[in-house]
């Protein structure tokens, strides 16, 4: 099952509400994942800085300890702000590497999203609360994409929920299947990709990293990925400026986009666009099978 959600603003009166419309189309789609929700918020950035979301083990007092270590193996203060089991941290982008290796040797750690623009939550639990949790409706941005999770081929873990990220601002829902993610993951680890789960859908998201590593646009990418990837999915994808969909050749699993002057808005269902602002005048369409959808800013 699974849902996803997506919206791109073009019109900037409406990103102080970004928030605010993403949450109820997640909790629309409770019924085809209840288990775990996620999304991707891409707010606005701070020159010559990024923002590194966390997941530490341990509450309040772990966190401290972490923001006080990294501060110290850093030689330099960084700006927090924590919601719920989640920390993110904006520091100077020249010291990303140094924080990504003193991250990488702490195990009650999860660095679990990185960019300039965007901040990635996730957790196990319905929708609403997971909304509610990380405080989705009072957050302001420029584009969004989240997931609901029903688990069919995994544990219902918070690592195992989506959206997942493999490199700066880049961020991927699905839903669907994968065939023949080993073989990729094979082929990714050779390029020194890590991962940290078994879940296809990180898969999906290195390879496109990949993609874009090696010169590639989003759309480029995803072009490649009809190729590349097997199986059935609905891929939403979002990059520090752009915004992309795609749906596999056969395009069996469930898709709706509606677009206007304002917004770009995709959902699993239509029940998920309809309360939209302006959706009684929008272009509401389905998808084409492999084609891909993509929107970025100026």
């Amino acid at each position: 099952m699974c849902g996803i959600v997506g919206l791109f603003l073009k019109n900037p009166s409406l990103e102080p509400r970004l928030g605010g419309l993403v949450a109820p189309m997640l909790e629309t789609m409770t019924d085809r994942g209840p288990d775990s929700a996620g999304f991707a918020i891409y707010g606005a950035a701070e020159p010559g800085r990024v923002k590194l979301t966390l997941r530490i083990e341990g509450g309040t007092g772990a966190s401290q300890r972490v923001v006080a270590g990294l501060e110290t193996a850093l030689g330099l203060p960084v700006a927090t702000v924590a919601r719920d089991t989640h920390l993110v941290v904006s520091l100077p982008e020249s010291a990303i590497d140094a924080a990504w290796a003193w991250l990488a040797a702490h195990e009650r750690v999860r660095t679990i999203g990185a960019g300039r623009r965007m901040e990635l939550y996730k957790g196990v639990g319905a929708p609403a609360a997971v909304s509610r949790r990380f405080e989705l409706a009072a957050m302001g941005g420029t584009h969004a994409i989240g997931h609901t999770r029903m688990a069919t081929e995994s544990a219902v873990t918070t690592d195992g929920a989506h959206p997942y990220s493999t490199g700066l601002d880049q961020c991927l829902v699905h839903n669907g299947s994968l065939s023949n993610h080993n073989a990729v993951r094979r082929a990714l680890a050779r390029e020194g990709f890590g991962f940290a789960t078994e879940n296809d859908t990180e898969v999906a998201a290195g390879y496109l990293s990949w993609r874009m590593r090696e010169g590639a646009s989003l759309r480029e990418a995803l072009v490649a990925s009809l190729a590349d990837l097997d199986g059935f999915y609905t891929f939403v994808v979002g990059t520090e400026d752009g915004f992309a969909v795609l749906r596999d050749p056969i395009a069996c699993k469930p898709a709706v986009m509606a677009e206007t002057e304002d917004y770009v808005a995709f959902g699993s269902e239509y029940r998920v666009l309809a309360g939209l602002p302006g959706i009684r005048n929008a272009r509401v369409f389905e998808p084409e099978p492999a084609t891909v959808y993509a929107w970025e800013r100026a």
